[in-house]
C-alpha cells in the first residue's frame, strides 16, 4: 500500500512539473516587455523545469526537465504622422515649401525602411509636385538646409531602432495657378525593407538575431498624409484728394493746400511683405514740409529711423509686411504754386 501510494504521488509529481514547466515557459513569453514592441528579436528564451519527489527511505529528490529555447521573432511593424500642426501655408507658384512627418519603427528589432509620396491621392484642390525627401539627420526637428540629408531610395533607407523614430522633411512646389485658400496634399508612406504584407506574413530566416521576421498589424506598410493650404494675398491701392484754399473753400488755386490720402488695403489670406509706397510730387506743387503721416502718425521727413521720408521730388513709406484685411493709410500735403 505504501508503493502504491508513493506512486500516485510520483504521479502527481510529474504532472505538476510538468505544469510547471508549461507555466514558467508562458511567463516568459508574456513578460513585461522591455519596449512598446515587446521583448527584442532574436532574444532567446529558456527555460527548465524541476520536479520533486519523495524516495521511499523518505528522502526527498528532484529532477530537472529538458532545456527549452525559443528564439523571439522579429515583428515589423511601422507608423507615419504628419507633425505639421495645422495646414502650412505656402504661396501660389512656391519652390521648396515643406511638410513635416515622423516615421516610428513600431517593430522589436532594427530595421529599414523604404520611404515615398504621393501627391494625386485625391481629397484636395490641386497637386503639389515633391522636389525632395529630407532626413533630419541631426535630429533637431528643424530643417537645415545643406546639413540635413536628402533622401535616396535603396541608399540611405532609415534605419531605426525599436520604437526609433526619425523626423522626414517632403519639399514641393506649387502649382502658379493654385487659388487662395486651396489645400494640396502629400503622403508619405514607409515599408519595411524586410518585407510587407498581410499581417502574419513570415519570413522565413530574415528576422533579426536569426529568427523569422513577421508582419506586425500595420502590415509593416504606413502612411499619413499632410496638406499645404495657398494663401494669396492682393493689394488696393486708392488714392484721394481735399483741397483747403485760402478763402475757407475747396477751390483749387494757386496757395491752395492738397491733402492726399493714399490707402493701401490687403486682401485674401497671408500677407504681404515688404509692401512699400511711393508718390511724386506733382509738377505745379511744392511739399509741405513736415506734413507726411502713417495712421496719423506724423513721420520725419529724413531718411531716418522712422519708415517715411520726402527725397526732394516723392514720399516714400515702407509699411513692411501688412496682413490679409489690414488698411494701411499715408497722408501728406502740397501747396499749389
Amino acid at each position: 500500500m505504501r508503493y502504491q501510494a508513493m506512486g500516485a504521488k510520483s504521479s502527481a509529481f510529474r504532472k505538476n512539473a510538468a505544469l510547471a514547466a508549461v507555466t514558467a515557459v508562458t511567463a516568459c513569453v508574456f513578460a513585461s516587455p522591455a519596449h512598446s514592441a515587446g521583448t527584442p528579436a532574436g532574444t532567446d528564451i529558456t527555460n527548465v523545469a524541476t520536479a520533486t519527489y519523495e524516495l521511499p527511505n523518505g528522502d526527498e529528490a528532484s529532477i530537472d526537465s529538458n532545456i527549452v529555447t525559443l528564439k523571439v521573432d522579429e515583428l515589423l511593424d511601422v507608423s507615419v504622422a504628419w507633425s505639421d500642426p495645422s495646414d502650412v501655408t505656402v504661396p501660389a507658384g512656391g519652390s521648396g515649401q515643406r511638410l513635416k512627418f515622423t516615421v516610428t519603427n513600431g517593430g522589436n528589432g532594427a530595421e529599414s525602411f523604404t520611404l515615398g509620396t504621393v501627391a494625386n491621392g485625391g481629397g484636395d484642390d490641386f497637386d503639389p509636385s515633391v522636389t525632395s525627401i529630407v532626413l533630419d539627420s541631426n535630429g533637431n526637428g528643424a530643417y537645415d538646409a545643406g546639413v540635413d540629408t536628402v533622401y535616396a531610395s535603396g541608399s540611405n533607407d532609415p534605419q531605426l531602432d525599436p520604437d526609433q523614430s526619425i523626423t522626414v522633411f517632403v519639399l514641393s512646389s506649387i502649382p502658379a495657378a493654385a487659388g487662395d485658400g486651396q489645400r494640396g496634399r502629400i503622403d508619405l508612406t514607409a515599408v519595411a525593407r524586410t518585407g510587407s504584407g498581410a499581417p502574419g506574413t513570415s519570413f522565413a530566416g530574415q528576422g533579426q538575431g536569426g529568427g523569422d521576421a513577421v508582419v506586425g498589424a500595420t502590415g509593416a506598410d504606413a502612411e499619413d498624409d499632410g496638406y499645404y493650404r495657398v494663401a494669396k494675398a492682393s493689394v488696393a491701392f486708392v488714392k484721394s484728394a481735399t483741397v483747403a484754399d485760402a478763402f475757407g473753400g475747396a477751390a483749387a488755386t494757386p496757395g491752395s493746400t492738397v491733402t492726399y490720402t493714399l490707402a493701401a488695403t490687403v486682401s485674401g489670406t497671408g500677407s504681404l511683405a515688404n509692401l512699400r509706397v511711393s508718390d511724386p510730387v506733382p509738377a505745379g506743387t511744392t511739399y509741405k514740409a513736415g506734413s507726411l503721416t502713417l495712421e496719423g502718425t506724423p513721420l520725419t521727413d529724413a531718411a531716418d529711423a522712422d519708415s517715411g521720408s520726402f527725397t526732394g521730388t516723392a514720399i516714400t513709406v515702407g509699411l513692411g509686411t501688412v496682413a490679409a484685411g489690414a488698411t494701411r493709410t499715408i497722408t501728406f500735403q502740397v501747396k499749389i504754386d
